[in-house]
């Protein structure tokens, strides 16, 4: 199965500090990028997070502090990232929840403009929750019968989950081998920011997704009640969804 691609589709692939999109750091990233003939490109690049890493996340993928005190940091790699990643559609694994919004946050500390909404992203667990209800290691098997060594290292779960894809492709007819078809089928929720805080229902309008005022348009709460948007800028929220948060403020001046 060769990818039907229109633009390079970069996977890629993150280990990090912990789970907090909003305080976490990367540690560890690795993208393969596929041309629209089929070659490849791998790079693999582990991060000084400048923050020491939890145990919890070390005993996941094994990257100590000592691992990455000589590497460079974020902002020290993040234009060529950028640059290299430009005119790229996205794909990953649980990306849309995770991988995606860290990344995203890197990107905006780092000062460096780059807006994953431009890009059509697909999320390749999204496929397999919907198809089959497992996880990487047992899509890889069950998909491409084999084993996955060294999973939680972020090049192997990469390259792993780039051959899931194909081979979702060619097993089941009704997926498209489009980039556009799979970005709207692995798509849930419709988020107004990368954390989820906010959604867009039917007709286009953001929503609150938590809290008091789950549910309540952003605007409506906004105009009631003023403090809110005071509170969530000065709160423990990535910068993009106060990012988000301030476009919807500005827009109903």
């Amino acid at each position: 199965m060769k990818l039907n691609l229109k633009n390079p589709l970069l996977f890629f692939d993150i280990e990090s500090t912990g789970l907090s999109v909003a305080t976490d750091r990367i540690v560890e990233i690795s993208a393969v990028k596929v041309f629209p003939d089929g070659t490849t490109e791998v790079k693999t690049r582990r991060i000084n997070p400048t923050i020491p890493i939890s145990p919890e996340a070390q005993a996941v993928h094994g990257i100590s502090d000592a691992d990455v005190a000589g590497e460079p940091t974020f902002k020290q790699v993040a234009r060529s990232l950028a640059q290299w990643m430009e005119g790229c559609d996205i794909a990953g694994y649980n990306s849309m929840k995770f991988d995606i919004p860290l990344l995203s946050e890197e990107f905006m500390r780092a000062g460096v403009d780059f807006d994953f909404r431009k890009r059509k992203l697909v999320d390749v667990q999204n496929i397999f929750h919907k198809m089959e209800q497992r996880t990487l290691v047992a899509a890889y098997r069950f998909y491409c019968d084999k084993d996955l060594e060294q999973a939680h290292s972020a090049e192997a779960d990469t390259m792993a989950t780039y051959e899931v894809l194909m081979a979702q492709l060619d097993r089941y007819p009704q997926l498209e081998n489009d980039v556009r078809f799979l970005a709207d089928f692995t798509t849930k929720t419709k988020f107004a920011d990368y954390a989820g805080r906010m959604i867009y229902d039917d007709n286009g309008e953001a929503l609150f997704n938590f809290g008091k005022h789950k549910g309540k348009p952003v605007k409506e709460v906004l105009a009631k009640e003023p403090s809110y948007y005071s509170w969530m800028m000065n709160g423990d929220f990535t910068q993009d969804t106060k990012k988000v948060l301030t476009e919807i403020k500005l827009s109903m001046k």
